[in-house]
């Protein structure tokens, strides 16, 4: 059985029956306040006061999108990594990482024993309406993870782009809906229309209303399965 566990803004909790998996492990934005377990963070990535150890477990594999600071975090990383967990991520994550990491850049594959990993784009576009144009082609990445036979994909910061029609099959897929350094929710409802998942997680938003809207739009337009996740949240996939 595999789980999933979200934290926000795009911090995901996969558990295998032999894996830990860690998506961009960073720290929970101030106003998702009401995690029950108490999350304590700090955006000082040097203190090391990010997850009380008893709380999460450690990893094998890390999966970092981008070098922002919400998407990933020194001391999170380190607290969370064994000593021998895979890491994987961007060039531009170095500073951050501060220990050895495998880079990816899109298209790459890789496999973890049954796992796969493929990179893919993640980027905002000039026509996308993102406010804060700061992921480049090429410096930021997503992921599509096949495990026991499902595919995964993580959006990580991105708008609408064209490679999303490329993917092939998704079973589950996890999209930012903010508006602010991703795409908005309209345009996140033509990415599920591209992607067509069967089923459709959103996450980097910061208003608690904008995931039921999404939801409403996606199934206006479409039969894909919305599923909202409160933090912390662990959802078994069938």
């Amino acid at each position: 059985m595999t789980t999933i566990t979200w934290f926000p803004p795009s911090w995901l909790l996969i558990k295998t029956k032999d894996k830990i998996i860690y998506v961009d492990p960073a720290w929970i934005q101030k106003n998702f306040d009401n995690y029950p377990k108490k999350i304590i963070f700090s955006h000082y990535p040097d203190q090391m006061d990010g997850l009380p150890e008893a709380d999460l477990p450690k990893a094998d594999i890390i999966l970092v999108t981008h070098h922002h600071q919400d998407h990933i975090k020194t001391a999170t990383l380190n607290r969370l990594a064994t000593k021998d967990a895979r890491i994987f991520a961007p060039s531009k994550c170095a500073e951050l990482i501060r220990r050895h990491f495998e880079e990816v850049n899109p298209n790459d594959e890789h496999k973890v024993e049954e796992i796969k990993i493929k990179v893919v784009y993640a980027y905002n576009t000039p026509s996308g309406k993102s406010t804060h144009k700061v992921h480049h082609k090429g410096e930021c990445v997503g992921y599509l993870l096949t495990i026991d036979g499902k595919n995964i994909y993580h959006a990580g910061d991105t708008d609408v782009i064209p490679e999303m029609s490329e993917f092939g099959k998704v079973d589950i897929a996890f999209l930012p809906i903010g508006g602010t350094f991703t795409m908005n929710i309209d345009e996140a409802v033509d990415a599920v229309m591209a992607i067509k998942p069967k089923i459709v997680i959103p996450f980097h938003f910061k208003k608690k209303e904008e995931p039921t809207e999404f939801m409403k739009k996606v199934e206006a337009k479409s039969d894909v399965e919305v599923v909202l996740l409160n933090i912390g949240e662990e959802y078994y996939i069938k």
